[in-house]
């Protein structure tokens, strides 16, 4: 009876998951027009509350860089928010402030993005002042100076001292041996040290520019009302020429790749990547789709297979984790993660086999249509849930733009899940999970590693 009304029930969900997005989607229009300078603006209404949200992506991250000039596009970043030609530094933000508004900025491998979420009657002033910093940054050399070790501290503060994510940093540097990807946004501390406030003002002159960058509303506006203030304060901004962005290609089979890390932790660890295609850089998007559900599939709560075989079924982790980005500009990685159970002396070779054990289930056995209707329902609900908000249906939009593909992807992207079959995860492993794209790192305590030499 249980084998019967499961499948069912998963069904249901996904049919309802899919049915609310749809009904979501049908309800709110979605515009799209171009300024004379090439600044391309999208517009999503959603009249549920008197909100808005302003976003403007600029097509430029820390992939965009070359050797010895690391860390530019974050440090901008912190730039902008220093004055222009009619602003002193901090002028801005305060006047949104006291707007009662909400500001940020982000930088990625793949774009630098601004935003604002106000009242829907206060949006042309978060537009003015995004705008006049796009027109006339001012760049003084004392606030460059105060920024850079600000920027420094943040590197300390968040990479240098917490081993993991330095130890990420490093396995990063290998797993992508020929694309920017392999940058640190932040940058690396000998590039910060030696960065002049020329190098930042080149770097704002060469990518922010209209013509490079998308900006995206969604809330309580219309598609005129937008359309009126983008002319008025963007439109006299004159495009310029950029550079030619090649999209970050990586070797598809560069070679099985091994790195040993001592560092100051309490606890081992095991990373593993598979260089793979993203939505931009293969023709085979049902592959891609493939690569989510088998993240989910492994990685995705309390009924998924690694916490279900290898943490409470073999005891072998302690905890152990699956991520796949389809969302980037180049090629991406499929990211395994695992600490052993150290309290049943479960070793790194241990869990390392273990995952090797999972991951070549999943090439001679497809899952059953009932786990994946499981795994599919999961991964539906949770982008209806996440899309319910005006802040991150933006920033989906942004984030599309920015990487070279289409807003309209984010309506479609739940039938192209729902059309992925156990044959398709079964495929995507046997092409993907292979030693020739792998990239493995033991990270150990400095302790466990002066004791084992």
């Amino acid at each position: 009876m249980i084998s019967v009304i499961r499948p069912i029930t998963y069904a249901l969900l996904m049919v309802f998951s899919l049915s609310a997005l749809g009904d979501g989607a049908s309800s709110q229009a979605t515009h799209e027009f171009t300024l004379d300078n090439g600044l391309k603006v999208i517009v999503r209404e959603d009249h549920r509350a008197p909100v808005v949200v302003s976003q403007l992506w600029y097509r430029v991250g820390s992939s965009f860089e070359t050797s010895g000039r690391t860390g530019l596009s974050h440090l901008l970043e912190h730039m902008m928010f220093k004055g222009s030609a009619r602003l002193g530094p901090g002028e801005a933000s305060r006047i949104l402030r006291e707007l009662g508004a909400e500001e940020n900025a982000f930088t990625s491998d793949d774009y630098t993005a601004y935003y604002q979420v106000l009242a829907r009657d206060r949006l042309a002033v978060a537009l003015e002042l995004e705008a006049d910093r796009m027109a006339s940054l001012r760049l003084p050399t004392e606030e460059f100076v105060r920024e850079l070790e600000v920027v420094k501290e943040e590197r300390r503060l968040r990479t240098d001292d917490r081993p993991n994510v330095l130890a990420f940093e490093r396995f990063k540097t290998l797993a992508y041996p020929a694309s920017g990807y392999r940058n640190p946004t932040i940058g690396w501390m000998h590039d910060l040290d030696r960065m002049q406030v020329e190098d930042v003002q080149d770097w704002y002159q060469r990518w922010y520019a209209p013509n490079n960058a998308t900006l995206v509303i969604v809330g309580d506006v219309t598609v005129d009302e937008v359309r009126t203030l983008t002319q008025r304060y963007f439109a006299p901004i004159p495009r310029r020429a950029t550079p030619e962005a090649r999209r970050p290609l990586e070797l598809a089979e560069p070679g099985e790749r091994r790195l040993t890390l001592e560092v100051r932790t309490q606890l081992p660890s095991l990373l593993m990547a598979f260089n793979t295609p993203s939505l931009t850089s293969t023709e085979n998007t049902r592959a891609v789709h493939a690569l989510r559900l088998l993240s989910a599939l492994l990685d995705g709560g309390y009924s998924a297979r690694l916490a279900t075989r290898l943490e409470r079924g073999e005891e072998l982790v302690a905890s152990a984790n699956a991520g796949y980005d389809a969302d980037t500009r180049g090629d991406s990685l499929f990211i395994l993660t695992a600490t052993p159970n150290v309290q049943k002396q479960r070793t790194l070779e241990e869990v390392e086999a273990g995952i090797w054990r999972e991951l070549e289930a999943l090439k001679t056995t497809p899952p059953s249509p009932e786990e994946l209707a499981r795994v599919r329902a999961q991964v539906i609900a949770e982008l209806v849930y996440e899309r319910d908000s005006i802040t991150q249906q933006a920033s989906v939009i942004g984030q599309l733009e920015s990487i070279g593909l289409s807003w309209r992807l984010m309506d479609e992207e739940l039938a192209a899940i729902s059309a992925v079959t156990p044959e398709d995860i079964q495929q995507a492993a046997r092409t993907y999970f292979t030693r020739s794209r792998l990239t493995t790192a033991h990270v150990l305590p400095l302790e466990k590693a002066a004791h084992d030499q």
